[in-house]
């Protein structure tokens, strides 16, 4: 770094934004660019876009002003808070790319402020997230994606400052936005985890560190029963997430599937029928040139197809109940397909590892594009719920691309696989050159960063379902991270120097080859 650039802890963070000439510079360029760029993508897609169903679901539940649905009410929240200042989709798609913008760049210049890595490396970073298309896919989608992206990196910006330097500010900041974040999607739940990690390695007393992890995990506690009392109104149930059931038994199916007719083993009595349903479906469909369906792996397409057995098994139990509405239908399954999807895992473990576990380990890998492949989920409509909500002429929605196919978003899935392999050999690098002795300063922020990955990765594999719009932060912090490594390892190889024997001296103290400045 030049001496034009203000050294952390000896200026404010403000004054190294803008009292920096360069970063200044930087900020005002990119500034410029991402409007540029916004206004640009915007003339050739007027329209927000959808994913139908996800998205009519998010709208409904803010039109509605539910309390619970079937996903979590923080985007359907902000959607209705939004409504109150402008029904414009053009505002909110706005709105969500400058989120995420902001997001990225708070992190990539708390990263500068903290780190110190290489000019080169600074521009590379900055040039991948203020020109990255996946940025205008996300804030042009009606869905809580971009928006969680946007906390999340914000909420791991925080996590650094926590612990570097540490303020009472920088704690009831953070809490507040874990919350947010944890409000708009399930996989916020590893994030109270990884942010009592990083109080624990902050320089705050033990009085504050405590009282930093209790606020977020009070706040998130708060959310998570006033959602389960929720569900308990209407199913009679206690259940956070009834969604998590679902979840298990359709990851179960795709173990279940592959298991022979003359090795299945009886299930308890309260199975049993919905069990029976499940093996004469697989029974029946085991051509996959008929069904292609069932050559799918590790997808989600048994919970949400209604002539699938969990859908089919649901509306035969509530038959004959004319009150029951969707969501209590829904909702009232989620503990029964909780305790199936679990006891089908525990019976065929193996089966589990390599029909579910290793399939999606290979898409958490190299993440599908999967909804952001096309526009609109390839239709040139929407429905009335939209059109009412964004005071659409008509149903129709149009682009000025010649047709709705995204192509400019098909590198990801390699970008994806190369950086999660990079990433397992720089931090394996990490450890056998014992890095932290080399740069002590960025030790911790690697240590956070790496566990951020790693954890997402098993719950990813492990419960969920891997695809870009889901894994849009894990990737582009994984790519931060490659590069302040990669960043790391040539400034050791450029640094280490052999010292020369002199007359009479027969080997080199180790140490000192590793001695970098």
């Amino acid at each position: 770094m030049d001496s034009t650039v203000i050294q952390a802890g000896t200026t404010s963070f403000k004054d190294f934004l803008f009292k920096d000439k360069r970063n200044k510079t930087i900020l005002i360029l990119a500034a410029i660019a991402i409007v540029i760029q916004f206004g640009i993508f915007k003339y050739f897609y007027p329209y927000a876009s959808y994913i139908h169903g996800d998205s009519f679901a998010y709208l409904e539940t803010a039109f509605r002003n539910l309390d619970v649905n079937t996903y979590m009410v923080g985007y359907s929240r902000f959607l209705r808070l939004f409504s109150v200042l402008t029904s414009s989709d053009f505002a909110l798609t706005a709105f969500q790319y400058l989120s995420i913008q902001f997001g990225a760049l708070f992190l990539l210049f708390t990263i500068f402020y903290f780190y110190k890595p290489s000019k080169v490396l600074q521009y590379v970073l900055l040039c991948f997230m203020v020109f990255n298309p996946l940025f205008l896919h996300l804030g042009n989608l009606v869905s809580s994606d971009c928006l969680f992206a946007s906390f999340s990196l914000t909420w791991f910006a925080l996590l650094l400052w926590i612990i570097h330097q540490p303020t009472n500010k920088i704690v009831v900041l953070h809490a507040a936005v874990l919350f947010l974040a944890f409000t708009f999607r399930y996989n916020a739940l590893i994030y109270p985890v990884i942010a009592a990690i990083a109080f624990r390695l902050s320089s705050l007393p033990w009085r504050k560190k405590l009282m930093g992890i209790g606020a977020g995990l009070f706040l998130c506690g708060l959310f998570v029963g006033y959602t389960s009392y929720k569900f308990k109104k209407i199913t009679g149930d206690w259940q956070y997430s009834p969604f998590s059931g679902w979840q298990l038994t359709n990851n179960a199916m795709y173990t279940y599937r592959y298991v022979n007719k003359a090795d299945r083993k009886p299930v308890p009595k309260k199975f049993q029928a919905f069990d029976n349903m499940v093996r004469q479906y697989f029974d029946s469909t085991r051509d996959t040139k008929k069904f292609p369906v069932e050559s799918m792996k590790a997808s989600t397409v048994y919970m949400w197809s209604p002539g699938f057995p969990m859908m089919k098994y649901r509306d035969s139990l509530f038959k004959k109940d004319s009150t029951a509405f969707e969501l209590k239908k829904w909702a009232s399954m989620g503990p029964f397909y909780k305790a199936y999807g679990l006891y089908i895992i525990r019976q065929y473990p193996l089966e589990f590892l390599q029909h579910f576990i290793w399939p999606n380990g290979n898409k958490y890998y190299a993440p599908p594009v999967e909804f952001l492949d096309s526009y609109n989920s390839g239709k040139d409509e929407v429905n009335q719920m939209a059109k009412a909500w964004f005071g659409y002429k008509s149903l129709k929605v149009r682009t000025r691309m010649k047709d709705n196919t995204v192509w400019v978003l098909n590198f990801y899935p390699i970008l994806s696989g190369i950086i999660n392999a990079v990433m397992l050999f720089m931090l394996l690098f990490y450890w056998t050159l014992k890095g932290w002795r080399t740069n002590p300063i960025a030790k911790k922020g690697i240590l956070i960063g790496s566990t951020v990955w790693l954890l997402n990765a098993g719950f990813t594999i492990g419960a969920s379902s891997a695809a870009l719009r889901f894994q849009s932060f894990p990737i582009l912090l994984t790519t931060i991270f490659v590069a302040l490594l990669v960043d790391w390892l040539w400034k050791v190889a450029m640094t280490t120097e052999v010292p020369k024997l002199h007359p009479g001296v027969e080997e080199v103290n180790p140490d000192l080859a590793m001695n970098v400045n």
